[in-house]
């Protein structure tokens, strides 16, 4: 169990669904397996986070039954906000029957993203004529909705940029576990968009995220999870979980040359800004 935080913090983005076994993991799927084998119920995941400073999280859809379910478990946990989307990788489901349903979720008060939407060029799941089709609709859909948009950007840094640029961009944008360099960081920090770091920051391979965080402005960064995924140092090859945050968030502390209560209270402050008032 990492050290508490002298402040509150929250989770800007995990699967809840994937933690608790709702979607079960297939054998491809290692760190999910293992995630689901420890039984881990939504209550006690809440707990464990508030006992190190993390008191809320945001868990967020990537297809249409995700999508339901974490907008039904937002509404029935006071702590918990949902995002819904279909996710690139799954771009050939955004049909518009799916996508009208994705837009009626993202009405609902207690959903305060449409995400995770975005581009991934590093898998083949879905072409990127179709990836950047169903982006471009969840982006109408955020902005008609007036909700964050969260995304998912994969190796397709200049497209995502470009696609948001033509369609013109929501008020609130999010580039979720923030895989760029400092120059990306740049060019998101000059845009107003917000980008959210994960535990791949703390690893020892990534000196182009630390310097991407030193660039980034605090009044523009969140910090996440991506539970049960991209656990920080010492915990990879392990399930994540939000309880982690404080490990991510005194690595970032340390890159910006911030106390940790100051970081953590603007992260929240972000938060607010970003998703709404708790």
């Amino acid at each position: 169990m990492p050290e508490g935080l002298p402040g509150e913090v929250f989770d800007s983005h995990c699967h809840l669904d994937i933690m608790v076994g709702e979607r079960q993991a297939s054998s491809g799927d290692p760190v999910a397996q293992a995630a689901q084998a420890a039984g881990a119920s939504i209550r006690a995941i809440l707990e464990q986070a508030k006992s190190v400073g993390v008191t809320r999280l945001v868990t967020i859809g990537y297809d249409l039954p995700s999508s339901r379910w974490n907008a039904a478990t937002a509404a029935n946990h006071d702590d918990v906000y949902a995002g819904v989307a279909i996710h690139p990788n799954e771009a050939h489901a955004s049909t518009p029957e799916v996508l009208g349903e994705i837009e009626e979720l993202a009405r609902l008060p207690h959903v305060r993203a449409v995400g995770e939407t975005g581009l991934d060029y590093f898998r083949d799941w879905a072409s990127h004529d179709d990836q950047q089709a169903s982006f471009r609709a969840h982006i109408e859909i955020a902005k008609r909705t007036g909700k964050a948009l969260v995304i998912h950007d994969r190796d397709a840094h200049d497209d995502v940029l470009r696609v948001l640029a033509e369609e013109g961009a929501p008020d609130v944008v999010i580039f979720h576990s923030f895989s760029g360099d400092a120059e990306l960081a740049k060019r998101c920090s000059d845009a107003g968009y917000y980008m959210s770091f994960s535990g791949p920051v703390t690893y020892k391979n990534a000196g182009y995220l630390r310097e991407a965080a030193g660039v980034a402005p605090m009044e523009l960064m969140l910090v996440e999870t991506d539970a049960p995924y991209l656990p920080p140092v010492p915990h990879r090859g392990k399930p994540n979980a939000p309880y982690l945050i404080p490990l991510t968030l005194r690595c970032l502390a340390e890159v910006k040359g911030a106390d940790v209560r100051d970081l953590a209270a603007a992260i929240s402050a972000n938060g607010e800004t970003a998703f709404g008032a708790w």
